[in-house]
């Protein structure tokens, strides 16, 4: 065998339908739309969501809720990260270009810090936002919490 008589197995591949190719190839005529009906004609795309003219869900279903256009999206991040962070480069300061540098946040981003884990260590973080298990624990170690 080489790559000169190479082929598919028999019968795992099929012809496909030629339609509208007149009436002796046994799909010309109508050539598989049925009669008549915006199905048949050419150019014909059925709307998303249509329902044959009955009411469609996204329309029966009423709206509700907003979008709050003045919400603050915060990325979190535990005090635990913090601890490991602080014991890989030995820091006692940490602020939001460390962050950004260890890749945790990008550089439009807001933080909160959250307080997940434990803290062994004293630590001066900077942050746009803390939670108060967060800072108990920041201060627990006699450290501090320094809102941006």
């Amino acid at each position: 065998m080489d790559l000169s008589n190479l082929r598919p197995a028999k019968g795992s591949v099929k012809k496909g339908k030629r339609i509208g190719r007149g009436q002796g190839s046994g799909r010309g005529g109508t050539s598989t739309r049925g009669h008549k009906g915006a199905k048949s004609r050419s150019g014909y795309s059925k709307k998303v969501g249509f329902e044959g003219g009955q009411m469609p869900l996204q329309r029966r279903v009423p709206k509700f809720g907003f979008k709050n256009i003045n919400r603050k999206e915060y990325k979190g991040i535990n005090i635990s990260t913090l601890q490991t962070l602080a014991d890989a480069h030995n820091l006692e300061k940490i602020d939001f270009e460390v962050l950004v540098v260890a890749g945790l946040v990008s550089k439009h981003a807001l933080v909160k810090i959250l307080g997940k884990g434990t803290l062994e260590k004293k630590l001066e973080v900077h942050a746009h936002a803390f939670s108060k298990s967060a800072v108990e624990a920041i201060e627990a170690q006699k450290g501090t919490a320094v809102i941006l």
